[in-house]
Formats: structure tokens, C-alpha cells, sequence
């Protein structure tokens, strides 16, 4: 045998004891903290009895006994007392670590009492903990991604009218107008979807008539989303109405708007040339509301289906070509998404023999809210 196997072999042991002692948890299928301790008391009772009993029947002075008693009950109920108290230590030890940024650690939750669901509790809080530190780092980067790219293109054309290689002609400016209205559509989603995420937007429901509603939506809509006729408009995808004879809906206008005008916009964007965007509402469950925008673009995958609405999800399948097809933001359905929540509604990405169909579902007024009138 050779030095280094006259070490390791200690260590091996050593390991395995370690193992053996952390593993030993008899009292985990109790269901209580207070049985456990029932336990504890009532075997250490139990065996200070049998020590006296023995010493009884013996020759054993009973001093002698008494030792051998307390020193039994003092290893048994260390025992058992380390395997109640395991998953204190793993928390405190999960907790050191997620304050360093490691979120990895998973603790045991083979105890059944309430120690075993505080466990519980603790490893969907680590989980919580690591998605929402994620969803910021991610949220960060592509915030940075996103507003480089428009302010690079913005210093390049500026760069180039300082530098007396182009003149500031309407194209010029033009282009360098289009760069800023995109950092002003970036930033103004960025502000929406935080209120909307810290649930700081008020709804302010009441009764419209859908078909005008919706006409002016349409009207009044560009390309990018807003309402101000801006000079990005797509003149060569058209816009379809389908709304129900007299529909009416209860829902915040506001809000509705934006969600319209989101997934218009989006539509718009994968849309070929000459194509066709088609809006459609119809009373749904006697008060509430079914809207659909379909396109006739090349649609969404259904592996993407689950992720369009997150912030920044452009998805993986391809894209329509021609104008409109490229500058989206990314964060149009996730805002549409937070708003349709407000409302209490579902929004999906729907089966579609052509394109993309997106359906909206807007529940009726509950039953003793009182809405006004638009």
C-alpha cells in the first residue's frame, strides 16, 4: 500500500460517515413539529426508565447508571435533533448563497412537518427569485440592444451632415426623423409595460359602441403603432372591418386602444405587399367581447406561440420582406398581453389557415359593477 492510498482511504471514510450522518432523518415522515418533539421527550424518558430498571436487576451502583443514562438520552436526542434541524442549516446555508448570486441550491424537502414546508416554500421562492434576477439581466440587454441600434443610426446620419458628405435634405432628415420616432416608440412602450407590470394603471371601464371605436383606431393608426399620421404609414397593406351590427363592449377605451393599435401595428409589419389586415368583433358569452386581428403574413410557429407575448420575443420563424417587415420593438404584444390581463381576458395566438390570428376575449361587466357611458 502506497502513502496516498493510506490517505484517501481515511478521507473516503470520512466522507461516507459525513454522508450516512447528514442522511439520518428518521422523523421525517412525521407531519408535525410537536410530534417530533413528543418523540424526543418520550425517548429520552424511555431510556433513562430502562437504564434504572437494569441497574435495579443488577450490581450496578445506580450513579453509575444515571451516567450511562443522561449520556444515552443526551446521543439519542442529538440524533434526532440534527435531523429535525438539517433543513434550518441547508436554508441558512441557500440563503448565504443566493445573497452571492447563486440561486442553484435546492433543499431537501423529504420532511413532512411545518420545517419541510417552509423548505418547500423556500425552494419556489429561490425559483421566483432566480426568473425575476434573470428576466432583469435580460431585460437590460436587450434594452441596450434595442436603443443602439437607432441611436448609432441616428449619429451616423448626423455625423455625415456635420461632416459635409451628405446635405440636409428632406431624405436626410427623413431618415434621421425615423430613428428618433423609434427611440420615442421604444422608450413609450418601456413606460407602459412598467405600469402595467406594477399594476399602477387604473382601468376606466364603460359602454361604447365597438364598430366606431374601432373606425377610429383604424383611422388614425400608422404603422408604428401611434396615432398621429406619421409619414411611416404602410400604403400598401390595407385595413379590413368586420364588427357585428350594434355591438356594444364595456371595457377601459383607452387601453382597448392601445391593445388594437399593438396588434395592428404588428400585423401591419409581417404583412406582404398588398396584403390585408382584417379586424373582427362579435359579441362573446352574451356580455362580453371576441376581437381578432388576422394578417395574411407567413404566421406564427406553433413552438413560438407561448412566447410572442414576452417582452422582446421576435420569434423564430420568418418574417415577411417589404416595408414594415423590420423596427419593431418587441414589447407590442407584451403590452397587449398586460392590458388584456387588466381587463381580466385571455389573448392567444389562434389556429389560422393563413397567417397570423390573434383573438382576444374580454369578459362582460361583473355583476354589480356600475360603468358609465362613452
Amino acid at each position: 500500500m502506497t502513502a496516498d492510498d493510506g490517505s484517501v482511504r481515511p478521507n473516503l471514510l470520512r466522507r461516507a460517515g459525513g454522508r450516512i450522518w447528514a442522511d439520518l432523518r428518521p422523523l421525517d415522515p412525521l407531519r408535525s413539529i410537536k410530534a417530533k418533539l413528543a418523540v424526543l421527550v418520550i425517548t429520552s424518558v424511555a431510556i433513562s426508565t430502562l437504564m434504572v430498571v437494569l441497574a435495579l436487576h443488577s450490581d450496578t451502583q445506580i450513579r453509575i447508571v444515571m451516567i450511562f443514562s443522561v449520556v444515552a438520552s443526551l446521543l439519542f436526542t442529538q440524533l434526532l435533533a440534527h435531523g429535525m434541524t438539517a433543513p434550518l442549516r441547508e436554508m441558512t446555508a441557500a440563503a448565504r448563497a443566493m445573497a452571492a448570486g447563486d440561486y442553484s441550491r435546492e433543499l431537501s424537502t423529504s420532511s413532512r412537518d411545518e420545517v419541510g414546508e417552509l423548505a418547500t416554500a423556500f425552494n419556489t421562492m429561490a425559483a421566483d427569485l432566480e426568473a425575476a434576477d434573470r428576466q432583469r439581466r435580460e431585460l437590460i440587454a436587450n434594452v441596450s440592444h434595442e436603443l443602439r441600434t437607432p441611436i448609432a443610426a441616428l449619429r451616423a446620419v448626423l455625423e455625415n451632415v456635420v461632416d459635409g458628405i451628405v446635405q440636409p435634405e428632406q431624405a436626410t432628415m427623413a431618415a434621421a426623423l425615423e430613428q428618433t420616432e423609434r427611440l420615442g416608440r421604444l422608450v413609450a412602450h418601456l413606460l407602459d409595460l412598467s405600469k402595467l407590470a406594477d399594476g399602477v394603471a387604473a382601468l376606466d371601464t364603460r359602454e361604447f359602441g365597438v364598430e366606431p371605436f374601432l373606425t377610429g383606431v383604424l383611422r388614425g393608426l400608422t404603422v408604428d403603432g401611434s396615432t398621429s399620421g406619421g409619414a411611416s404609414r404602410r400604403r400598401d397593406v390595407s385595413l379590413s372591418l368586420d364588427v357585428a351590427p350594434g355591438l356594444t363592449a364595456v371595457a377601459d377605451p383607452e387601453r382597448l386602444h392601445q391593445v388594437v393599435a399593438n396588434l395592428v401595428d404588428n400585423s401591419c409589419r409581417h404583412s406582404p405587399k398588398d396584403g390585408t389586415v382584417t379586424v373582427r368583433a362579435r359579441a362573446e358569452g352574451g356580455h362580453g367581447l371576441l376581437l381578432e386581428v388576422a394578417d395574411q403574413g407567413p404566421g406564427i410557429s406553433p413552438e413560438d406561440r407561448h412566447r410572442v407575448f414576452e417582452r422582446f420575443s421576435r420569434g423564430s420563424g420568418p418574417t415577411a420582406q417589404g416595408p414594415g417587415s423590420d423596427g419593431g420593438t418587441g414589447l407590442g404584444l407584451a403590452i397587449a398581453r398586460w392590458a388584456v390581463d387588466l381587463h381580466g381576458g385571455s389573448i392567444a395566438v389562434a389556429d389560422s389557415e393563413e397567417g397570423c390570428l390573434i383573438r382576444i376575449t374580454l369578459p362582460g361587466p361583473r355583476q354589480g359593477h356600475r360603468v358609465g357611458r362613452g
